[in-house]
């Protein structure tokens, strides 16, 4: 490493929120490996497996790493919790902070510059919607819109994303600096679940 790059805490990033694996390793020269695989659900089962694989490649060991930030929503609501409960515990064993970085905000960060709209299409008409006044900085939040609305919404002359694939080296980068009191490790769903908790009347009663 030369004498003029300042060293980059070791960052692990993951990102299991939209149907694909995605992996980041943010090196200490500042360089970003990643690590990228199409799959539609068994995240649990291959995460670990993936990580391993992306850490050997660059001669790191799981004691040497020094933050690690996840994705937290809105997406898959088991895709999240793997992710979340893989990054939760992997800080608590390391003793390391934890990111939750917000999935809308994460996608906002593979625009370049200038202002982004993040629309996402949430299915039943509906969207995803937030607007940033540049990639990574958060203003009022994330909506669920009609996307009739969402649309009508869209900032004019604003970087429009509607993928749902986040810039995985690009979270990474963000998360080094973040201050990980600002990013919290928790699920942020901005739709309520489809499956409601019974409650007494509607849970099933054993006849005598």
């Amino acid at each position: 490493m030369s004498d003029d790059v300042v060293p980059q805490p070791l960052t692990l990033a993951i990102d299991t929120a939209a149907p694909r694996l995605q992996l980041a390793l943010l090196r200490y020269d500042g360089r970003v490996d990643t690590l990228v695989e199409d799959i539609a659900k068994g995240h649990a089962e291959l995460l670990f497996a993936r990580v391993d694989t992306l850490l050997a490649r660059n001669g790191v060991i799981y004691a040497q790493l020094q933050r690690i930030a996840t994705t937290t929503g809105p997406g898959s609501f088991t895709g999240l919790r793997i992710g979340l409960s893989a990054a939760r515990g992997l800080g608590l064993a390391r003793a390391i902070p934890v990111l939750g970085i917000p999935s809308l905000l994460a996608l906002s960060l593979g625009a370049s510059s200038g202002p982004v709209t993040v629309l996402l299409d949430a299915r039943r008409d509906e969207a995803y919607f937030e607007a940033f006044p540049a990639p990574g900085r958060r203003a009022e939040g994330p909506r669920l819109l009609p996307m009739a609305e969402a649309r009508a919404a869209i900032v004019p002359d604003s970087t429009l994303i509607e993928s749902p694939f986040v810039d995985i080296g690009a979270m990474a980068r963000f998360a080094a600096t973040a201050d990980p009191a600002d990013y919290p490790p928790h699920a942020a769903y901005v739709r309520d679940a489809d499956a409601k908790p019974q409650d007494a009347s509607r849970i099933p009663r054993r006849q005598p």
